[in-house]
C-alpha cells in the first residue's frame, strides 16, 4: 500500500512544478506576503484535527450563528461557493439569511439598497460602487452571489472602509467590520448571518476575536477555503477527494479549488491590472507553464534533437495562443486549413461549450474562458500530439479529416487514447478534478470496445467524437489510478505519448496493451514510481 507521503508527491508533482513558477512571479509582483497580518494567517492553519464529509460539514454549518466564510478574491469558485452556502442556509420555515461582504464599502449601501430594490439595472450598480476602479477582481461570480442572496437571503450588506490599500491601517478595518456586523445583528436579532472576507481577516486574532467581543452570545464559525497547508496534508490520504476538514471546534476548510489554480488566477489578475484593462489577461504563460510542467513530470527534454525516447525539438513545436479572440477570427484561421463549413462549426461549438480548447489542425489553444480543468484537459492533448511531431499539422499544412492515412477502425483507437491521456494529464495537473462517475465510464473489454468502435462508425461525427471520449475518459481515469498506486512508471507514461499509433492497427494495440497492464498491476504488490 502506498504511504501517505508517497501518495501526495505522486499526485501533487506536476502541480508542483507548475506551482513553483507561478509562485515566483507572483512574489516578484506582490510583495505584500512578507507582512505580519498575512503572515499571522498563514502560520495559523498548519494542519487539520480530522477529515468531514459534506453532511458534517451541512450540521456544521447549520449549528453556528454567524459565519464568516474566507474569500481569496482572485478565484471565482470562492465567490461561488459563498453563493452556494447561501442557497444551501436559506431554507423555508427555517431561519431567515443575511449577506455581508467585504467587497462593498458600507457607504456605498444606499445604492446597493436601490439595487436590491430593482431600481437600478447592473451596469449602473457596477459603476455606483466603483467596482472595477476599487476592487477590479472579476465581476461575474461576485454579481452571482449577490443575485443568489437577492433570490433566498432578507437583505445583504457592504462592510467595508477605506483605506484598503494601506496594510498598517488593516486592523481597523476589522474593527469597522465587526462593528457593522454587531449592527446586522440588532436589525436582524434571529437571522442566520453569513460574512464573505478576505481570508487574511479570518486569522483568529484578526477579525474572529474582535467579533467574538462584539456578539458573545454567538456561535461564529470560520470556513476556510483551500489553504496551502491543510490542501497538501489532505492530497496524502487514501481517499479519492477530501471535501472539507475540522480544522478545530470553530474553524472548518473546505476545498473547491488547488493551489495552482488559485495563484494563476492571481497571476492573470495581476496581469490584467498591469494592461490597465486595455487588453484581457495573457493566459499563454498559464498554458506554456502547464504544458512544462507535464514535460518535466515526464521527464522530456524539450530540445532533444532526436525522436526517440524524446520528441524532436519539441520547443518548436509549441502551439499560439489567442485569448478573448472573436469567432470571426477562429472563423479565417480555420477556413485556411478546411473548407468545410459543418467542421468549422464543430470546432466553434467545442470552444463555445469548453472555454478553453486546443485544435491540432492549426496547433493553436483558443482560449474564451480561462477554466482550470478544461485548460490542463488541452495541454495534455497538446503534448500527446507534439510528441508525435504534430501529425495533423505536419509541414505547416493540416491535416483535418482525422489522423493521416489510417483506417477508421484506427481512428478511434487513436482518438480513444487521445482522450485517455488528456484526461489523465489533467488529473496530473489538477488533482482537484472529480473522477469520472459510473455513468460516464465504461467497460473496457476488448468485446466492449469493439462494439463501441462499430457503432461509432456508424454514427455521425458527434457521435464518433462522443463515444471516443468515453471509451478514453474511462482508460485514462484506470490509468491514474494505476499511476497512484505506483504501478506504472513515468517512463512507461512517456512513452504512450511517445507512441507512434499512426502505424496501422497501433492505436488498437497500444489501447488494449495499456487495459491489460493496469489490470495486471491491481493484482500485484505496489511499487514507488519513477
Amino acid at each position: 500500500m502506498a504511504t501517505s507521503t508517497n501518495l501526495g508527491s505522486r499526485r501533487n508533482a506536476a502541480q508542483m512544478h507548475a506551482l513553483a513558477c507561478v509562485e515566483r512571479e507572483v512574489r516578484a509582483n506582490d510583495s505584500s506576503g512578507r507582512r505580519k497580518y498575512l503572515r499571522d494567517f498563514s502560520n495559523a492553519f498548519r494542519s487539520y484535527e480530522s477529515i468531514i464529509d459534506a453532511q458534517e460539514l451541512t450540521a456544521t454549518v447549520r449549528a453556528a450563528d454567524v459565519i464568516l466564510i474566507g474569500d481569496y478574491h482572485a478565484l471565482p469558485s470562492a465567490q461561488r461557493f459563498a453563493a452556494t452556502l447561501v442557497e444551501q442556509r436559506a431554507q423555508p420555515g427555517d431561519r431567515p439569511v443575511v449577506l455581508g461582504v467585504e467587497t462593498i464599502f458600507s457607504r456605498h449601501q444606499h445604492i446597493l439598497d436601490e439595487w436590491w430594490r430593482r431600481e437600478i439595472d447592473e451596469e449602473e450598480f457596477r459603476q455606483r460602487i466603483r467596482f472595477d476602479l476599487d476592487w477590479s477582481y472579476e465581476w461575474p461570480p461576485f454579481y452571482e452571489l449577490l443575485v443568489t442572496a437577492r433570490e433566498h437571503a432578507d437583505a445583504v450588506y457592504g462592510l467595508d472602509c477605506m483605506p484598503r490599500e494601506d496594510l498598517r491601517k488593516i486592523r481597523a478595518r476589522d474593527k469597522h467590520a465587526a462593528d457593522k456586523i454587531a449592527e446586522i445583528r440588532q436589525r436582524h436579532p434571529n437571522a442566520v448571518i453569513l460574512i464573505l472576507f478576505g481570508e487574511s481577516h479570518l486569522a483568529p486574532h484578526h477579525l474572529p476575536r474582535v467579533l467574538a467581543g462584539r456578539l458573545p452570545g454567538d456561535r461564529v464559525l470560520t470556513v476556510l477555503q483551500n489553504v496551502d497547508p491543510l490542501y497538501w496534508q489532505a492530497t496524502g490520504v487514501q481517499q479519492e477527494r477530501v471535501e472539507a476538514v475540522r480544522v478545530s471546534d470553530d474553524v472548518v476548510c473546505v476545498f473547491n479549488s488547488t493551489p495552482l489554480e488559485k495563484y494563476e488566477s492571481y497571476r492573470l489578475c495581476l496581469a490584467r491590472w498591469n494592461r490597465e484593462g486595455e487588453q484581457p489577461p495573457d493566459v499563454g504563460p498559464t498554458i506554456y507553464n502547464l504544458v512544462d510542467s507535464l514535460l518535466r513530470f515526464l521527464d522530456v527534454n524539450r530540445y532533444s534533437p532526436h525522436n526517440g525516447t524524446q520528441p524532436k525539438f519539441l520547443v518548436d513545436l509549441l502551439p499560439e495562443v489567442h485569448c478573448g479572440s472573436s469567432d470571426a477570427r477562429l472563423r479565417r484561421l480555420l477556413s485556411r486549413v478546411t473548407g468545410e463549413a459543418e467542421r468549422i462549426e464543430a470546432m466553434l461549438q467545442k470552444v463555445e461549450s469548453r472555454g478553453s480548447v486546443y485544435l491540432p489542425a492549426i496547433n493553436a489553444f483558443y482560449i474564451r474562458e480561462f477554466q482550470m480543468t478544461c485548460a490542463a484537459e488541452e495541454a495534455s492533448r497538446f503534448l500527446h500530439h507534439a510528441c508525435r511531431g504534430l501529425p495533423l499539422h505536419r509541414n505547416g499544412r493540416a491535416i483535418v479529416s482525422g489522423e493521416p492515412d489510417m483506417q477508421p477502425g484506427d481512428r478511434f483507437y487513436a482518438r480513444t487514447l487521445e482522450h485517455a491521456l488528456a484526461y489523465f494529464g489533467s488529473r496530473v495537473l489538477y488533482p482537484a478534478r472529480p473522477a469520472i462517475g459510473d455513468q460516464e465510464a465504461c467497460e473496457f473489454s476488448r468485446a466492449a470496445c469493439e462494439r463501441l468502435m462499430h457503432e461509432a462508425l456508424r454514427g455521425e461525427r458527434t457521435k464518433f467524437d462522443s463515444l471516443a471520449q468515453k471509451l478514453g475518459y474511462t482508460l485514462g481515469s484506470q490509468l491514474y489510478d494505476a499511476y497512484l498506486r505506483g504501478s506504472v512508471s513515468r517512463s512507461v507514461l512517456r512513452h504512450l505519448f511517445l507512441a507512434r499509433i499512426e502505424e496501422p492497427g497501433k492505436a488498437r494495440t497500444t489501447c488494449f496493451e495499456v487495459s491489460r497492464k493496469i489490470r495486471s498491476s491491481r493484482k500485484k504488490p505496489c511499487v514507488a514510481a519513477h
